[in-house]
């Protein structure tokens, strides 16, 4: 059965780890979208981590920006793809093409990706809107897609977790 869940929540909520769970609950050949393009050290670390905690049975892919191709080209019905994260996806959007009209047509490309896959979808974000408004016309314009986005891809799916201090909310 196709499932598109949306598991959202603050940084070190415990929305990876939670999304990881649902996702092998799924029977099906596990693909993991990799957002994120370590830049330092410390992010290689982190992303060290992350794949510790998949098993071998996981076919993990590097898409830090083409996420809905990505989506599309796998959504193979016998599959369950798990998208971590969508924050990171669009600060590389951001940094690769800042118009947001464009950022906006690859936001609109996500969800219609989402709709037709042919297997469950799972994604993870980070709930941007709940701290203060940042400084800086960068941070704001990221906190601003990023919101929009969220917003988006709930419509979207079946279901949102919200994760708040390792705890699953479903608010969907």
């Amino acid at each position: 059965m196709k499932k598109t869940i949306l598991v959202i929540g603050g940084c070190r909520s415990g929305k990876s780890s939670h999304a990881l769970h649902l996702a092998e609950q799924i029977p099906g050949q596990k693909i993991f979208l990799a957002t994120c393009m370590p830049k330092d050290k410390e992010m290689e670390q982190r992303v060290l981590r992350h794949q510790q905690q998949r098993s071998s049975a996981w076919e993990t892919l590097e898409v830090p920006v083409f996420i809905p191709e990505a989506i599309h080209k796998n959504s193979i019905e016998g599959h369950v793809i798990l998208v971590d994260c969508l924050t990171l996806w669009i600060n590389n959007l951001i940094l690769d093409d800042d118009k947001p009209k464009n950022i906006d047509n690859h936001i609109q490309k996500l969800t219609q990706s989402i709709e037709k896959a042919e297997c469950p979808v799972i994604l993870v974000s980070n709930e941007v809107g709940t701290g203060i408004v940042p400084e800086n016309k960068l941070a704001r314009l990221f906190r601003d897609i990023t919101g929009f986005a969220n917003q988006k891809v709930a419509a979207c799916v079946d279901q949102v977790i919200w994760m708040v201090a390792g705890i699953p909310v479903k608010i969907k």
